[in-house]
């Protein structure tokens, strides 16, 4: 069994400085920096005289000489908006711990070192592009708006950031510079779980210093409705609160039902408004329609196509609430939308128009009744009328309609931008159609997919989409003719907040991957770089850190796959991390392992005794990075699997999961397929055993399946409330079998002991549940050989 310790931060200083491959680094342009030494696991590729800036410029010329900037340098400012575009740069240099510097509005002699802003609407660079240059006598940046003004000083933020206080050394170099796209955004989820103001500020922050332009907020669905609106206060009132499902949803102490609610007011989304457009972001709202509308539609029941009201969902998944097509509810969502048009003032609204599921639709004889009114031959085609009529609606108020890629189907209104998020297949419609496209597959970008099989990542769903995954993503189908490509703005990552209850998991989730989008959408092809950007990352965390973000270390962290012998008394470790980078160092005895310690290089043969551990570490530049992993190698600990090293046993849904204890405070996490929940503890070693423990807890089966009810399985009970189950191979003979209580108890924990019938041989043991999965089930927490 192995578990991951935690970093200290106390060396990330250190690391700032030895990570950065080349002596022109921002901080480090007079100190010796050593590249990642080459084995195992490290990148045989550096990066020479690149500054580690994310993402990469377009064009860099490396120079001689260097500026130092410190709390007597000023920044001069030369245009209208040029102070704005200074304050905001000097705010979050100050904020992140840099030097503080002053803003003037003096001209100054060309030989008095200083860092220059300046607007020039002659200047040949494209809307958001600028030109910086840096030698001994400062730092010029130049650029024809505001918002180019704006990344440029981004750049110079990355540079003179490395987590130190203090006068810095900037590299002498030349920077023309601009974007590949248009659209570079990230999409943040706060219906399903909310986020304070200043968690949101923060991540705008983190956007702004990589140049990202769109926040695409979500702020509707069926578990919550999160934006007040005056005309309409139940949206709020009801629609802004559910009850969770399980311990969560109880008060402790009384028992008594504990929502969970929340929404912004007004003056909270104008001021997440205005701090997004000092950084030159546009925040896109999405009010979703005419599914995912269980929140409004329980707070106005009179909106949707049943005659029961419903409550807000604690559910996830799939819901059939629909908005019905009736003048009186497309009426209330055009009094939605005018009052959302008042509080952004961007030029998109998001419709959504994703998975709206036409069943109560179809079942309605007052829909269909409509239907016929209004001459549309089926359901498909009625979404598509109720979508362009919010099209003429936003028109008619200046603003352009975007929404998923479902709104293809059934005819795409004319103007209408489509997100593409199944594949890239909408978004190569859409643009062959001449409509302007947003790519976002999920099985790219969506960052609640998880980034690694590693303990110390967020809950979410295990199909994983990689720091590399990400990098390597292009928005360009290659099926589209160069015209067609015209229409694709860009690209954004989606972040769904369903297994994501903290700002924690939401910033891990979103960093580094974020990151690689952002040189992804920004930079030239020709200027990416796979191995280039993973010398430059290291500093970047750094940054995330002086941010107050909290970025996930899961693709440089040390993993160990372990086959043991036990009969032998031996075991055999092989070590990796997922980005192939750096060194991984380890120790036998337990110790924190240090640059000193033996470097990984083969696959490691240990011996098996009571208190033998393995700690092992990725080292960058010699300085430790990520978390320490730590694996223990006594008979114990070996027969012993916690749920994370126990995989589904076929192919189905598995969701990496919280379980329902507290609506605050931590929780365990667990793996689950919701298809099929069966759990494989590989290449058991049974010679000798009589009996598998196993440590169970009941979870609520939180989700709303649609047309994938099918596919949910499970073994029917034979006993009032179910069996576990082991199976020697999971199509093989039961070995083991016991009787299930009602409940776990008091404690919420169910602890097993099974007796085994098969006793010899190497197998994979599967484990199950019997009995309906619904509207309760239990999970396997850890699995251990006696």
């Amino acid at each position: 069994m192995l578990t991951m310790s935690t970093p200290s931060r106390a060396r990330r200083t250190a690391l700032a400085c030895a990570v950065l491959l080349a002596s022109v680094l921002a901080g480090c342009s007079d100190r010796a920096a050593t590249p990642p030494a080459t084995g195992s696991a490290a990148s045989t590729a550096t990066a020479p005289n690149t500054p580690s800036i994310i993402p990469a410029p377009a064009r860099l010329e490396a120079r001689g000489g260097r500026f130092v900037v410190d709390g007597g340098t000023l920044v001069t400012v030369d245009g209208d908006g040029a102070r704005d575009v200074a304050l905001v740069f000097t705010d979050l240099l100050t904020r992140a711990g840099g030097v503080s510097l002053v803003v003037s509005e003096r001209v100054l002699d060309a030989a008095t070192p200083a860092i220059r802003l300046k607007l020039d609407a002659t200047l040949a660079q494209p809307e958001e592009g600028y030109v910086l240059d840096i030698d001994a006598n400062g730092a010029t940046l130049a650029a024809r708006s505001a918002h180019g003004l704006f990344n440029g000083t981004m750049t110079l933020w990355q540079l003179l950031v490395d987590g130190r206080s203090g006068d810095v050394a900037l590299p002498a170099l030349h920077i023309e510079d601009a974007p590949r796209f248009r659209w570079r955004g990230l999409m943040l989820d706060s219906a399903r779980h909310m986020q304070s103001v200043d968690d949101i500020k923060r991540l705008l922050d983190a956007m702004a210093q990589h140049k990202f332009n769109t926040l695409h907020w979500h702020l509707t669905d069926d578990q919550g409705w999160r934006i007040e609106i005056a005309k309409y206060p139940k949206l709020t009132e009801v629609g802004g609160c559910r009850i969770p499902l399980g311990d969560a949803g109880r008060d402790p102490a009384t028992g008594a039902a504990q929502p969970y609610c929340g929404f912004y007011t007004k003056a909270q989304i104008r001021d997440v408004v205005a701090y997004a457009a000092a950084r030159h972001i546009t925040i896109v709202p999405e009010f979703d329609l005419p599914g995912h509308a269980r929140a409004a539609v329980a707070a106005y029941p009179e909106l949707g196509v049943l005659d029961v009201a419903e409550p807000v969902s604690a559910e996830w998944g799939i819901h059939t609430t629909l908005f019905n097509v009736e003048e009186s509810t497309l009426a209330f969502i055009e009094d939605v939308f005018a009052e959302i048009i008042e509080l952004f003032p961007g030029a998109y609204i998001h419709v959504g128009g994703d998975e709206a599921a036409k069943d109560q639709w179809k079942a309605s004889p007052r829909v269909q009744a409509r239907m016929k009114e209004l001459g549309i031959a089926d359901e498909a085609g009625l979404q598509s009328w109720f979508i362009t009529r919010m099209e003429t609606f936003l028109a008619a108020k200046g603003r352009k309609l975007i929404g998923w890629d479902e709104i293809l189907e059934g005819g795409l209104p004319a103007t209408a931008t489509v997100m593409s998020w199944r594949g890239t297949d909408g978004g190569i419609a859409a643009a062959r159609h001449g409509n302007d496209v947003v790519m976002a597959p999920h099985d790219r970008l969506y960052f609640d997919y998880l980034q690694s099989d590693s303990p110390e990542d967020t809950p979410g769903r295990p199909t994983a989409n990689p720091l590399r995954t990400v990098y390597d993503y292009e928005p360009v189908p290659t099926e589209l003719t160069p015209e067609q490509a015209k229409h694709i703005l860009g690209a954004q990552a989606n972040l769904w907040t369903e297994h994501l209850r903290t700002a924690q998991r939401v910033e891990r989730s979103f960093f580094p991957r974020a990151a690689a989008l952002a040189e992804v959408t920004w930079s030239p092809v020709a200027r990416r770089d796979w191995s280039n950007f993973l010398a430059r990352l290291p500093a970047q965390f750094e940054r995330y850190r002086v941010l107050g973000i909290d970025a996930s270390t899961v693709a440089f962290d040390a993993r160990a796959s372990v086959r043991s012998e036990l009969a032998a008394g031996k075991a055999t470790v092989t070590l990796a991390n997922q980005v192939e980078q750096g060194e991984i160092r380890y120790t036998l005895d337990g110790s924190e392992p240090t640059a000193a310690s033996p470097q990984y290089g083969a696959p490691i043969d240990a011996k098996v005794a009571d208190g033998s551990t393995l700690r092992a570490r990725t080292f960058l530049a010699g300085e430790p990075f990520g978390h320490t992993l730590v694996q223990a190698l006594d008979t114990t600990a070996l027969r012993r699997r916690a749920n994370h090293e126990l995989p589904p046993c076929k192919p189905g849904l598995p969701l990496r999961l919280e379980d329902d204890t507290t609506i605050d405070g931590t929780r365990g996490v667990f793996t689950i397929d919701i298809f099929n929940p069966c759990w494989r503890y590989a290449d058991a070693e049974l010679d000798g055993i009589t009996t598998l423990h196993v440590r169970a807890v009941r979870v609520p089966y939180a989700f709303q399946l649609w047309h994938d009810e099918p596919h949910r399985k499970f073994v029917a009970a034979k006993s009032a409330h179910g069996e576990f189950e082991v199976r020697a191979g999971c199509e093989g003979d039961v070995i083991g079998k016991a009787d299930l209580p009602a409940d776990a108890g008091p404690s919420g924990i169910l602890d097993l002991d099974v007796p085994l019938t098969t006793t010899a041989g190497r197998h994979d043991l599967c484990m199950i549940f019997t009995g309906d999965t619904r509207p309760a089930t239990w999970v396997v927490a850890e699995a251990a050989l006696k």
